[in-house]
Parts: C-alpha cells; sequence; structure tokens
C-alpha cells in the first residue's frame, strides 16, 4: 500500500469538505442567493449583494480546490484501478477521466468569473457612484455571471455522476 490508512482516510475526509464546500457554495449561489436577489432587491442592492457573495465565496472556493487537487491525487494513486497516466482501460479510469475534464471546465469558468467578470462588475459599480453608469453593460455583466455560475452548477453535476459511477467500481 502506497499510503498508510490513516492518510488516505485523512484524504477522503479533507476531499470530501472540500467537495461540499465548493458545490455547496454554487448550489447556494445558483439556487438560492441569485434568484432571491433578482426577485426582491432593485438592480444596485442585487449587485451589491452579489458582489458580496462572490467575494465570501471565492477565497473558500480557491482553497476547496487546491485540497480537492492535493487529496485527488493522493486518491488517484492509491486506488485499485489506477494503471497510469493516460491509461484508460477500464470503467473507473473513463470516469475519472470525465469527471477530471469537468473539473477543468470548472476552473475555467470559475477563472474567468474571477479575473474578467467580477472585476469588469466592480469597476461599473466605482464608475455608477460618480454618475457615469452604462445600466445595459452592467445588466450584460451580471446575467453571464447567472449564466457561467450555471454553467458550473452543471459541471458539479457532473463531477458527482462520474464520482459516483468511479466509486461503484
Amino acid at each position: 500500500m502506497l499510503f498508510s490508512p490513516f492518510i488516505l482516510s485523512a484524504s477522503y475526509l479533507l476531499h470530501l469538505m472540500a467537495t461540499v464546500i465548493w458545490i455547496g457554495g454554487l448550489v447556494t449561489l445558483a439556487l438560492v442567493v441569485q434568484p432571491i436577489a433578482q426577485q426582491l432587491l432593485d438592480p444596485a442592492a442585487k449587485a451589491q449583494l452579489l458582489e458580496a457573495a462572490h467575494k465570501r465565496f471565492q477565497p473558500l472556493a480557491n482553497i476547496s480546490l487546491i485540497v480537492l487537487l492535493l487529496t485527488g491525487m493522493v486518491q488517484l494513486v492509491a486506488n485499485k484501478f489506477y494503471k497510469g497516466f493516460l491509461e484508460f482501460d477500464n470503467t473507473w479510469s473513463l470516469a475519472i477521466l470525465l469527471k477530471h475534464v469537468s473539473v477543468i471546465v470548472m476552473i475555467g469558468v470559475a477563472a474567468f468569473m474571477q479575473f474578467t467578470i467580477e472585476p469588469a462588475l466592480r469597476r461599473h459599480a466605482l464608475l455608477a457612484a460618480h454618475d457615469i453608469d452604462d445600466a445595459v453593460m452592467a445588466e450584460r455583466l451580471r446575467k453571464q455571471q447567472i449564466w457561467l455560475t450555471r454553467i458550473n452548477l452543471a459541471c458539479s453535476a457532473v463531477v458527482l455522476i462520474f464520482t459516483a459511477i468511479a466509486r461503484a467500481q
């Protein structure tokens, strides 16, 4: 056995906790916070709430991602179905491949939101505070943010589905 049972158990625990934080945060944002903000708040308050929610969630998501990558590598190497890099000769390895493709998409979407959409929304808020308002652009950015959050939510469902398939092997 490559890793002790303690290290492997700790890896599973941390991996599950990070999954709950990352996917739970996405579910909360996409299915709770965004719809409530859309329904109850005026555009300025909605923008403030979504900005605050994303700002608070982003560090948790980033830490969770690091934990997921590290613990996932431990679990991958320790798994009896793992035959080596780019070896896809069983159902487990194909499920893990598709899971990782979905995770890569999620990371890309999250990075695009973190480094493109959210800074643009902050710039817009600063301009609006100085009576330089482009409401059409701000609404387009908010809709893009909601759409991208939903894409990540769908990808997280794919991750869980392929995790279940791999665990069933």
